[in-house]
């Protein structure tokens, strides 16, 4: 999906999608005015949905990282302007006026930095609109709070009801109070989701309810399903949200709902899919219905000309280019400039390591051997994405204080007496950053050493090398640590303070590794 759109947006650098939910499915020019309100700069519509028995609309958009931000929060502050959750009624649950808005990686960009994008939305979205936010899936304060429903559970009355009295209510962002029309809104970072509904011929809605919950996973059934039974249109609905089809495949959870509603004694008369659904998940059905043998997406046509046009090689099996993605870094890297240097490279191999522990954490939950560490897993894969998100943003971060060393040093001269608490003030920053690195990288390296028994053996060499990494950075970053402190002169008690607890700090990462 990646490729597909980038080729037909203008080039950026950075590319997001955000699927907003709004509660309004049947007046078109509320949504007319909600759509408007979200056309920013650097922002594409791709699609709209509207649904009157839900009572609910979807909206599809992609674009650059700042502007989908900006876009996000004017959507949800002209959807409070337009609807009152009051009067409003509709098949699907629902808590806000923009009941839920989600950000997607889609090119240059990470699950991480979606979450980094999740936390700035909200927090503005109560300091515009005094709309509380709740924070869901990999953005998720609390492990319980990755899972969408347990959020809205009540939905809009009840929430209103319990915020007051119940902690567990409580917003991550705002008062513990709705909106008095609005309600609140939940904000979060998450994987490709295919909104996937199979209608059935029948208008008995308590077959579609036991159908769904033999196909969910919450009572039992496939993982990354989520399904609830709804009478539209005069037929019995099977309404689910796919929230990984890598792992669990369109085709497998169509042929599930087929059987269960078989038991019933209905039949599957269509499906339709809600908002957009990447080229990949409909690979991986072709693949499974029409069960070539030597399928993968180089096989594609369209896919083998996207990678010769854009001067990669074909996708799937055939080369997936990541060299291409980490090559300028390495180029930076090997380059004859001081920076970037090893306190940047100690920051990516930290990172890199906590990229390595999430995927070997996420590929362990859910399966059967390991359900009893569900919450530590669940846990771990939240932490692991923002120790992520902060060693990625230290590779820049330790690159920058770098160069406000040199001007220091430039500044010092034409400063006289003063010049050394310029250059020590810049010193201090310079060692700072890797000592955050370090001790980021230590606890990345913990948690990979904790969960050695609780994830697949089959990945034991991934958590090693996980580990290998997160000590590399470690022992890079302290490093850099003692090199910027080594480099003070003519310290002051503020900057004596603050080496020795530096070094302490260091000490006790070393001791860890």
């Amino acid at each position: 999906m990646a490729l597909a759109v980038a080729m037909l947006l203008p080039m950026s650098n950075t590319l997001v999608e955000c699927v907003p939910n709004f509660s309004e499915g049947r007046d078109a020019a509320k949504v007319d005015a909600i759509v408007e309100a979200m056309k920013v700069p650097g922002v594409y519509l791709l699609d709209r949905e509207m649904d009157g028995d839900h009572n609910r609309c979807v909206i599809t958009l992609v674009g650059e990282r700042e502007a989908m931000e900006e876009a996000a929060i004017r959507g949800v502050g002209r959807a409070a302007e337009l609807i009152d959750l009051n009067v409003h009624r509709g098949a699907h649950p629902r808590m806000g006026a923009a009941d839920v808005v989600p950000f997607i990686p889609i090119d240059g960009v990470t699950l991480a930095d979606c979450v980094a994008m999740a936390k700035r939305v909200g927090a503005e979205i109560w300091k515009r609109y005094g709309i509380p936010v709740y924070l869901y899936e990999a953005a998720a304060t609390r492990a319980e709070r990755q899972n969408l429903e347990y959020i809205r559970k009540g939905q809009f009355e009840g929430i209103r009801e319990e915020i007051g009295t119940n902690p567990a209510r409580m917003p991550d962002f705002g008062e513990a109070a709705l909106h008095r029309t609005a309600g609140a809104t939940v904000v979060g970072a998450r994987k490709a989701l295919i909104a996937y509904n199979v209608f059935l011929n029948t208008a008995d809605v308590e077959i579609a309810k036991k159908v769904a919950k033999a196909v969910r996973f919450s009572s039992g059934g496939l993982r990354f399903v989520k399904g609830a039974g709804f009478l539209v249109r005069g037929m019995a609905q099977v309404s689910m949200n796919l929230t990984d089809f890598e792992q669990t495949p369109v085709a497998r959870v169509f042929e599930l709902v087929k059987r269960e509603a078989a038991r019933h004694g209905a039949a599957v008369v269509s499906s339709e899919i809600v908002g957009l659904i990447p080229k990949a998940a409909l690979e991986a059905a072709a693949e499974w219905f029409l069960q070539v043998e030597n399928f993968d997406s180089g096989l594609i046509l369209e896919n083998r000309l996207a990678g010769v046009m854009s001067g990669k090689q074909a996708p799937g099996g055939r080369n997936a280019g990541l060299r291409a993605g980490v090559e300028p870094f390495l180029a930076q890297l090997a380059a004859p400039t001081a920076t970037p240097g090893g306190g940047s490279a100690a920051a990516a191999s930290g990172a890199m390591a906590a990229g390595l522990v999430g995927m070997v954490a996420s590929m362990s939950r859910g399966k059967k051997a390991y359900a009893q560490y569900e919450a530590e897993l669940s846990e771990a894969i939240a932490r692991l994405a923002v120790l992520r998100e902060d060693l990625a943003a230290a590779i820049d971060g330790d690159a920058a204080a770098y160069e406000a060393v040199m001007k220091a040093y430039k500044a010092a001269k034409a400063a006289g007496e003063g010049g050394k608490a310029l250059v020590n003030a810049a010193l201090r920053e310079a060692a700072a950053v890797p000592l955050g690195v370090a001790e980021r990288a230590a606890e990345v390296k913990r948690i990979a050493a904790g969960l050695g028994g609780k994830t697949s053996p089959m990945m034991a060499s991934d958590l090693t090398t996980a580990m290998a990494l997160a000590g590399a950075a470690m022992t890079g970053a302290v490093a850099n640590v003692e090199i910027n402190l080594g480099s003070m002169e003519g310290l002051s008690a503020e900057d004596e303070a603050f080496a020795s607890a530096a070094r302490g700090r260091a000490a006790r990462v070393m001791e860890q590794s």
